[in-house]
């Protein structure tokens, strides 16, 4: 029980505790405004009055204050005389943009749009708005992305999450974005009028690429097509203020030249010189054809205040004929239709080369205005009257005949044609010629009947030729024979002088052998001689011979006893005998030895 009444006690004490700071806050007017809040003071009554169009009081007049109450703890904004609304920041998206309408402040001169910039930290201060002589409704100045306290009582921010609710688009209030290879082309929509006679705003210096809009106002800006650009990057625009449109850089490839004709920019003073008579030139800036090309490359050109006209500086070639090149300059050309001294008409096809400078391209350029006018109004009625004119002096036949002659006439006088219009013409070349089919069939028909005659001859050549052939073939075969006799003469002449060589030569070494055997029997008898005669001398002449005698026994084995002796006493036994005995010593003799 008692602790029930403690609870109690302490839960009155509390409550007279609360009671009294409330009435202690009501009595102090105290005012308690968050971090994230911005405390927008209305004053219910005052001693004075607001002046007539005023919305925000700077001298405590009664309604909306100029200043705001900034976070904490504020004292003497009693409830029945002060309001206090708590409105939250501000907020501004990184990549974005918020535009701001003014409830409150001068008017905007006629002549503008926009209200002014005036110093007031980003639209935070109103009361240095409203005191620097900030304009009413909408203005020129924008905040980037942060948090701001803003008095919404004098100013109204849009954001892109607002946008719809305004009447916009929320990707007017992302950052400009200028992509690369891309220029950004600037119409502004406020400031002075262009002056009469120009298309676009001259170039005003230190803006900030439109981004300072008051610089621009500033600095004479007017309202319109500018002829200053963007180039690639990010740009904090105020859609009220300016509009962008990217278009792609002025790329000139290689092999070309671009030639600029400018519509706007300083006054139009030609420098072609004297010489140069059917067109004009300016410098770079200036309005007119450039004297100076654009090379190749790509540039940020302002193609709305300018033209730029690509002019090829390799060689081109032109076809009067079916078949275009690439270029498509002489897409409308055609077979040039010439007509010959006898009357036939006929058709050619014609190629003609020619090269531009690139520093005579702005020459040609500024005379007949583009490449496609060059070809169109140039280079056709020269070549195609050129060779319409030369055809009627030549019969159809003489033209084909002298094709080359005539291509070389064509190429002198169509180079001396264009070299008035500052064109090179490189070369000219005549295709096909396409003459009347029935004049091509006489042609055809004598030229096989030609042709015929000489295949005739040429066989009746082929045949002297053969049967010159068959008696050439036939004196070389008995040359061959009479070669070959005369050969076996010249061989049987050698043969028999051969012999009697060898003959000779036989007989000359019988006659030297011959003396020499006679010399060496003569020396051998000379010698035997006197041996007989010194043996004579030495045994006597019985002596000797009885000496040689068995000599000669002993040299040629001459036996003096018989082999088998058989004796007269017996008869026919001893003949018996005699045979056996020889038949013994033959066997004898034929056995082996031992």
């Amino acid at each position: 029980m008692t602790a029930v009444i403690s609870v109690a006690g302490a839960a009155i004490t509390a409550g007279w505790i609360l009671l009294g700071l409330l009435v202690l806050y009501w009595l102090l007017g105290l005012v308690l405004i968050d971090e994230r809040q911005v405390g927008v003071v209305v004053k219910r009554f005052a001693s004075k009055s607001l002046q007539p169009g005023r919305l925000v009081a700077l001298d405590g007049e009664a309604g909306y204050q100029a200043d705001t109450l900034a976070p904490g703890l504020h004292f003497g904004y009693w409830r029945w005389q002060y309001q206090i609304l708590k409105v939250p920041v501000t907020e501004v998206a990184p990549g974005e943009i918020a535009l701001v309408v003014a409830a409150d402040g001068a008017p905007i001169p006629p002549e503008r749009i926009l209200g002014k910039v005036v110093d007031c930290d980003d639209f935070q201060d109103a009361r240095k708005f409203l005191v620097n002589g900030g304009e009413r409704g909408r203005q020129l100045g924008l905040i980037t992305a942060g948090t701001y306290r803003i008095n919404t009582a004098l100013f109204t921010v849009i954001t892109a999450i607002q946008a719809p609710s305004h009447g916009m688009s929320p990707g007017a209030l992302f950052v400009q974005r200028v992509e690369p290879d891309m220029v950004g082309i600037v119409t502004t929509l406020d400031g002075r009028p262009i002056d009469p006679g120009e298309i676009a705003g001259p170039v005003v210096a230190a803006h900030d690429n439109f981004q300072n809009a008051q610089a621009f106002l500033d600095g004479g800006g007017r309202r319109g097509l500018q002829e200053q650009v963007l180039l690639s990057g990010s740009w904090n625009l105020n859609p009220w203020f300016a509009q962008v449109e990217q278009v792609r850089m002025i790329e000139v490839p290689i092999g070309s030249v671009g030639v600029v004709i400018s519509y706007v920019g300083a006054a139009h003073v030609d420098v072609s010189g004297t010489d140069f008579k059917h067109g004009d030139l300016v410098n770079v800036g200036h309005k007119g054809v450039w004297v100076s090309p654009l090379y190749p490359g790509r540039h940020p050109l302002n193609t709305h205040i300018m033209k730029v006209e690509l002019v090829p500086t390799t060689n081109i070639v032109l076809n009067w004929a079916s078949r275009t090149e690439s270029h498509h300059y002489d897409a409308k050309l055609s077979s040039i239709t010439v007509r010959s001294c006898d009357g036939f008409a006929f058709n050619l096809d014609v190629s003609q080369i020619i090269h531009v400078g690139a520093l005579d391209a702005p020459k040609v350029i500024s005379r007949v205005g583009s490449m496609q006018n060059l070809v169109d109004h140039v280079l056709q009625p020269i070549v195609g009257n050129y060779f319409r004119n030369s055809a009627q002096d030549y019969t159809v036949l003489d033209f084909l005949g002298a094709r080359s002659q005539r291509q070389v006439e064509a190429a002198s006088h169509i180079r001396t044609a264009l070299a008035a219009y500052d064109v090179q013409a490189i070369d000219t070349l005549i295709g096909d010629i396409n003459p009347p089919g029935e004049l091509m069939q006489t042609q055809t028909d004598r030229k096989i009947a030609e042709e015929q005659r000489k295949t005739y001859e040429v066989q009746e050549a082929a045949q002297v030729q053969r049967q010159q052939l068959v008696r050439q073939t036939s004196m070389a075969d008995i040359q061959q024979q009479v070669v070959g006799a005369e050969q076996g003469v010249n061989i049987a002449e050698l043969k028999s002088n051969a012999h009697i060589k060898q003959a000779t030569g036989e007989a000359e070494a019988i006659r030297l052998r011959s003396i020499g055997e006679a010399e060496a029997i003569r020396a051998t008898g000379s010698a035997k001689a006197e041996a007989y005669r010194a043996g004579v001398e030495a045994l006597g002449a019985q002596g000797y011979t009885l000496m040689q005698m068995m000599q000669i026994v002993g040299e040629r084995n001459v036996r003096i006893v018989p082999d088998v002796a058989v004796t007269g006493a017996g008869g026919q036994a001893g003949l018996v005998e005699g045979l056996l005995g020889t038949l013994l010593r033959k066997e004898a003799v034929t056995l082996p030895k031992g």
